[in-house]
């Protein structure tokens, strides 16, 4: 029996920050992964992936905005784009693989393959390509992740009805798709298809796409989407998802997928994305075992520190919930690891940027528009458009903008939201100045390269200085 101080179920971005965080602290640490590579979900079907393809999108068809390919660039492109595509994400994975492979390895972390399942609260069985093996362990942390929920009255068969794990293993580019689901994933993924000339429908039983985000920020995308070809069906919900043969006088030579609305409306194409939901991967942990139980989602409850029920057993990443990302689960390991052996930390601000790799790209940070003005809060916006930036001519982006909610009276910045190139990246200038409470006039004050996206910020805040001075 392998005894440790640390075992971490799980090399996904919470189990690896964990897991370092605890060797730093010279202790004896091992990673059980399922998979035959490192990195969890995030890297080997989720995040990476789904970024990796948005980069091979952007690149194949140059599209620094949405415009659809051609039909005849579709035509004689279809094979060799999908497969260009994928060999694109395969290297970003096998060099992201790699990575994380040398960095556990480098602070002398031993890593088990093999499914990890409980035989008690300090024991873990490994069942891999070397056999059975138990590690005794101090401390456990559980960092599986989320699997796509996957409904039992759906014939899912990885080609015509698929998840978003399956995306990659696509071998011809669809001509058209059938995407239900308008949260993240499925917006990112009718994004990218949309660029590449597949007809995309989006079903989704809410009014709008993304509701957690700025309405209008929300809107700006839902009409470039619809710019780019995308049908848009909101506040309908799907009653039935099966294959059809071909309709007559189509294309297609495989079955198709016929989605049926609770409005009697059926929506027929030659692939389908079920994108609603993830599921915790507890189920084959024998949680029972250890004295836990996750909920009807798979998700195990934390207290602050990330502790379970058994304090010697912590949960970390998407496996325990809301908000679930990679950023957030790398934090979260690293305050695991630091608590369960005493290290003093911080906690941090609690100013989570979220990104939407769309195309165009969206973030936020902050308040929304709607929850301020539930909350009765006074706030003034100021508004940058990219066309009125010289770096945003010089990328001819003319659907980016970016918005700042301002308090009417301390004019302290309160949310920033943005839509269009590099969004992800210039949030993080507005979630520091709101970490260190400060206010409009900053950027005003501010000296800050030229041409850049940054001066959005500038423009911005004199746009709502300006009203609320009313000039």
């Amino acid at each position: 029996m392998r005894h440790c101080d640390l075992c971490v179920i799980g090399s996904g971005p919470g189990g690896q920050k964990a897991a370092i965080q605890a060797a730093k602290l010279g202790k004896d640490v091992v990673i059980v992964e399922r998979m035959e590579a490192v990195g969890g979900v995030a890297i080997n079907t989720g995040t990476i992936p789904s970024k990796a393809m948005r980069e091979a999108v952007m690149a194949v068809t140059g599209a620094a905005r949405i415009v659809p390919m051609t039909e005849n660039n579709l035509v004689t492109s279809r094979e060799s784009r999908i497969s260009t595509l994928t060999d694109a994400c395969r290297r970003v994975i096998r060099a992201e693989n790699e990575l994380v492979r040398k960095q556990l390895q480098g602070n002398d972390i031993e890593i088990m393959y093999g499914h990890g399942s409980f035989v008690d609260d300090r024991t873990v069985l490994v069942d891999g390509p070397r056999g059975t093996e138990q590690v005794f362990a101090e401390n456990i942390l559980i960092a599986v992740g989320t699997t796509p929920a996957k409904p039992d009255n759906i014939q899912f068969d990885k080609k015509t009805i698929i998840t978003s794990d399956e995306v990659l293993q696509l071998r011809d580019l669809p001509r058209s798709m059938t995407i239900v689901g308008g949260g993240v994933i499925g917006t990112e993924y009718a994004s990218m298809m949309a660029a590449l000339g597949v007809r995309v429908t989006i079903i989704e039983g809410r009014n709008r796409l993304l509701d957690f985000i700025d309405q209008e920020i929300g809107e700006a995308l839902q009409y470039h989407l619809r710019q780019a070809n995308c049908t848009l069906r909101m506040g309908e919900k799907v009653v039935s998802i099966r294959p059809v043969p071909p309709t007559p006088g189509s294309r297609a030579t495989d079955l198709m997928a016929e989605a049926t609305l609770e409005s009697g409306k059926t929506v027929i194409s030659e692939c389908l994305l079920y994108a609603i939901g993830r599921q915790g991967a507890t189920g084959g942990l024998n949680l029972k075992a250890a004295g836990l139980e996750a909920d009807n989602r798979g998700r195990i409850k934390v207290n602050k520190s990330y502790q379970t029920a058994k304090p010697n057993i912590y949960a970390v990443g998407d496996v325990i919930g809301f908000p679930a990302l990679a950023s957030t689960s790398m934090d979260q390991g690293r305050q695991a690891a630091c608590h369960m052996f005493g290290e003093q930390h911080e906690q941090p601000e609690n100013l989570i940027p979220y990104g939407i790799y769309s195309i165009p790209e969206i973030s936020m940070v902050g308040w929304t528009e709607e929850a301020l003005t539930k909350d009765g809060v006074p706030y003034e916006c100021g508004i940058a458009q990219y066309k009125e930036i010289a770096r945003g001519q010089l990328l001819a982006d003319e659907v980016g903008m970016l918005k700042l909610l301002i308090h009417q009276e301390s004019h302290a910045l309160l949310g920033v939201h943005i839509i269009g190139t590099g969004a992800t990246e210039l949030v993080h200038i507005g979630q520091a100045v709101m970490a260190f409470k400060g206010t409009a006039e900053y950027f005003v004050n501010a000296v800050l390269n030229y041409p850049t996206l940054a001066e959005c910020y500038k423009v911005a805040a004199f746009n709502g200085l300006n009203k609320l001075k009313h000039l």
